[in-house]
């Protein structure tokens, strides 16, 4: 779920950036670009940045992830990670958001903020007239599927931190329409009993765009305004969205 360590420096807290990448960034370079916008917040007082993009098909694995959870090691690419968490999928047609944000400007309580991203799931989710649900015992958002056996719970969002030195990295994405034959090849989360559903799986014809503008609007209502700024991009800092 997260990993590392929660100190963090008093900063002020401009607007945030929020910057949406159109094409698949590939995952080595999104570690170095978090990297470096963490730093840059924790010592040169840098706005925060939310990071909207989508990775190539891959499986990264968290501090948590065991090896027995990986099932076809040979399907896709496999990155070790930081972050907390286990073994997840990331491929096209999932909404991948990376949140840099100065923990300490939010109370400093990581599991406080763990339930604020939940919220934030929710409230995106609410808006297509899915209702998603959190559980004490699995991190993310999960939705209720109707059966004549009883209900079955699907994953349709995944949470994984990182805190550095009161800065997050990482974060959470949220399946809009992923070819989810790929989760066949991890135990995703570690969790054995729960299926994964996204969006289009549920029969809802919702695109990228639709769900970003929903993200947006549902992180201003609890983590404050934002302001569009250029995705990180190999050699570019980002900018002002023009």
């Amino acid at each position: 779920m997260f990993s590392g360590d929660s100190r963090a420096v008093s900063r002020s807290t401009p607007a945030i950036d929020w910057a949406i990448s159109d094409r698949p960034v590939e995952y080595p370079f999104s570690i170095e670009a978090m990297r470096a916008r963490a730093a840059s917040i924790r010592d040169n007082g840098s706005p925060e940045l939310v990071w909207l993009l989508e990775h190539p098909a891959l499986y990264t694995g968290g501090t948590g992830a065991k090896d027995e959870d990986l099932l076809n090691p040979s399907t896709l690419p496999i990155f070790r990670t930081g972050r907390g968490g286990q073994f997840t999928y990331h491929g096209p047609g999932q909404r991948v958001v990376y949140v840099m944000l100065d923990l300490k400007a939010r109370g400093g309580d990581i599991r406080a903020f763990v339930t604020q991203l939940e919220a934030w799931i929710i409230g995106t989710l609410a808006q297509f007239n899915v209702k998603g649900e959190t559980r004490q015992d699995r991190v993310g958002v999960w939705v209720r599927r109707p059966l004549a056996s009883g209900n079955s719970e699907d994953k349709i969002a995944a949470i994984g931190l990182r805190v550095s030195r009161g800065v997050t990295t990482h974060g959470l994405s949220i399946n809009v329409d992923p070819d989810l034959s790929h989760y066949g090849g991890i135990v995703p989360c570690g969790i054995r009993d729960f299926g994964v559903t996204s969006l289009a799986n549920l029969g809802l014809p919702v695109t990228q765009y639709d769900v970003d503008v929903a993200l947006r609007t549902n992180f201003e209502r609890t983590f404050g305004a934002t302001k569009r700024v250029e995705p990180p991009a190999p050699g570019v800092e980002s900018v002002p969205a023009k």
